[in-house]
């Protein structure tokens, strides 16, 4: 994967110059997707995230919304304290060194900073997994060994030093050949070494027990034993 990066005016574009031959600022534009008729799916979330159909197949795009008592007075902006800094610039960097190590994440494809004085809106665009379901809606049909294997994979993502913040169901896919992946890594970070699951799996683990098909302490269980 080759990073590249794009300005025009007072917007930065940092995108995938493998996966990417032709640019447009319009991309990071759900309207752009909309008007086109491009629109594959609306897929919803705090950043109202869309299915779109690009150049360079079906894409995610995931503008960044901020959710709580604070979308109230301030849905889309940020304070501004340089591209690189920008959110999505660091999921954009993070998704791509997950992605270059083999981890099942989508693969960034174009994050965007449009920068006005001290805040700044941002967007970024993703490959979509294709056929993929979050956890939450897979809890009726799972069997021990697909719980099993979704352990495992989360095991492989903390012994590489990911934490995630907002480790949910929603932001757990498994696509119809039964792997699974981890998307939305919005403030994530990558730590040297393993990290204690403890705290994911907590918060993974409060989620889940709001259905009556998830037993109570089998995830935690099967990652502290995986």
């Amino acid at each position: 994967m080759t990073a590249a990066e794009f300005q025009a005016g007072t917007t930065r574009i940092l995108y995938d110059a493998d996966r990417l031959t032709t640019l447009s600022l319009e991309w990071l534009q759900p309207n752009f997707w909309r008007l086109r008729g491009a629109v594959l799916a609306e897929l919803g979330g705090r950043g109202q995230a869309l299915a779109v159909g690009t150049e360079a197949g079906e894409a995610v795009l995931r503008p960044y919304l901020r959710g709580g008592w604070m979308a109230r007075i301030n849905r889309d902006r940020y304070f501004f304290n340089g591209y690189k800094r920008s959110r999505p610039f660091r999921e954009w960097r993070l998704l791509a060194r997950l992605h270059a190590a083999g981890l099942p994440v989508p693969r960034p494809l174009m994050a965007g900073c449009d920068r006005s004085g001290l805040a700044y809106r941002g967007a970024l665009l993703t490959q979509r997994i294709p056929h993929a379901l979050p956890l939450d809606r897979l809890l009726a049909v799972l069997t021990e060994p697909d719980w099993r294997e979704l352990a495992v994979t989360l095991n492989r993502f903390f012994g590489a030093g990911l934490v995630h913040p907002d480790l949910n169901p929603g932001n757990v896919l498994r696509d119809e050949s039964g792997d699974w992946y981890l998307i939305d890594l919005d403030r994530a970070r990558l730590r040297k070494g393993p990290v204690s699951p403890k705290p994911m799996i907590a918060r993974l683990e409060r989620a889940l027990q709001r259905s009556s098909s998830y037993p109570p302490g089998l995830l935690p269980g099967l990652v502290s034993a995986s």
